[in-house]
């Protein structure tokens, strides 16, 4: 049930924005009295990358800044583009900033992180002389993915994932609009039916409008309402934006951690299962697991270590979907365990004073076959007042948490210092 003189294009593509009132999120950067807006309405458009998951609106703002300027706008994939044809690219534009009475025309290349280096540096002169306004974009971090010569000459412009009220209003338009969307065929649509489309896009556009379209064609032309059943009926599973070699990957990995050391055992195992949804690697899970384990449970549960290591190896041996099971156990255990860093910060501090040149030579009592050495079993306590650093450091620091807590107990009656918290 599409329109018929639409057949071919896609919704997204019908319904891509005309203007910035058109333009769905990204407030900050193209909103009312934004500071990229201000300066497109004045007729300039600075060089920069639009930096930003799929579907954000990088390639329709980079159109509406060459269209809002009055300029002409030359485009470019990196993914299949070659130096020759990206040096053509450079000439034609400068012959249009000719034309143009030396107005700059908008050089878009999409996904520019797939250009090499020789290729960024086809387009350095270029930018540098202002004959052309390079716009790229990029779903890499332009930091790690740019040339830095390049990337000091732009701008960088991040877009976030569009909020769920974007996209179904987003939805709604699409349904509405007769001449790019579904106006003329009398569809209509329970608002729970736009808001879970709109859940299930993860921040996307494009794969909102697509996941419409899926189901309008789909719906039965007799019915003409789609409803919040048939789109889980009809359409497969959430978009999971994750990637195992972008930004994504750490993102959620660091929530994962984040919430551990937070205590909060839901937010762990949500994030743990964004991880596991998107295929991430059980490894990588499992070391990070166990980092977080020893840097912030410690020794205020020192068991925390061997839940998370005995998860670590069954993960690995019975796989997925098991493995879920296993690691599952593991970070709420972890969540919900006493924390401390005292150990993480311990060795940190010793790391320090090592780098910073306190080389302290072995105590000769302590060097093998020392006589004068005093064996702590041979003691009642096992346990001997003698020295075992040449000069006494703190590095250690217990916390009064869970088991650390009888720890520092046992230190304050064996070592003064361990009785004063700063010394």
């Amino acid at each position: 049930m599409i329109p018929n003189n639409a057949a071919g294009t896609p919704l997204a593509e019908r319904m891509r924005p005309r203007s910035f009132d058109e333009f769905a999120g990204q407030r900050h950067l193209v909103g009312e009295g934004a500071p990229l807006r201000k300066i497109l309405e004045k007729g300039s458009v600075p060089s920069c990358i639009l930096y930003g998951p799929p579907g954000t609106g990088k390639t329709t703002l980079a159109r509406l800044m060459a269209r809002m300027t009055g300029r002409d706008i030359l485009e470019i994939n990196a993914v299949s583009a070659k130096v020759a044809e990206l040096r053509d690219l450079v000439r034609g534009a400068e012959n249009l900033k000719t034309l143009r009475s030396g107005r700059s025309p908008v050089t878009f290349v999409d996904e520019i992180y797939h250009f090499n280096k020789s290729q960024q540096n086809v387009l350095l002169p270029s930018v540098e002389r202002g004959d052309i306004v390079l716009v790229g974009a990029t779903t890499e971090n332009p930091w790690f993915e740019i040339n830095k010569t390049l990337l000091s000459r732009m701008m960088v412009f991040q877009l976030e994932p569009l909020a769920e009220e974007d996209l179904a209003a987003l939805l709604d338009t699409a349904m509405k609009d007769e001449e790019r969307g579904f106006g003329l065929l009398g569809l209509r649509a329970e608002s729970e039916a736009m808001a879970l489309l709109a859940s299930m896009a993860s921040g996307d556009a494009r794969q909102a409008l697509g996941r419409l379209e899926f189901a309008a064609s789909a719906l039965d032309a007799e019915n003409g309402v789609l409803t919040r059943d048939f789109i889980l009926q009809a359409l497969p599973k959430a978009a999971i934006r994750h990637d195992k070699s972008s930004d994504d990957h750490y993102a959620v990995i660091s929530a994962l951690i984040k919430s551990i050391r937070g205590s909060d055992p839901d937010a762990s195992i949500y994030w743990l299962a964004r991880l596991l949804s998107a295929g991430e690697d059980l490894r990588f899970i499992c070391r990070r697991v166990l980092i977080s384990a020893a840097e912030d449970i410690g020794l205020a549960d020192p068991n925390s270590l061997v839940v998370a290591s005995a998860a670590a190896q069954a993960a690995e041996m019975t796989g997925m979907p098991e493995a879920r099971i296993i690691l599952a156990e593991a970070v709420i255990y972890l969540a919900s365990a006493p924390k401390s860093n005292s150990s993480y910060l311990a060795i940190d501090r010793a790391l320090k004073a090592v780098e910073e040149g306190d080389h302290q030579r072995v105590p000769p009592h302590l060097l093998p076959g020392a006589v004068d050495y005093a064996y702590p079993h041979d003691d009642p306590r096992h346990w001997t007042p003698q020295r075992y650093m040449t000069a006494n450091r703190r590095f250690y620091f217990p916390s009064e948490l869970g088991e650390e807590r009888a720890m520092l107990g046992r230190l304050k009656k064996l070592w003064r210092r361990f009785s004063s918290p700063d010394s």
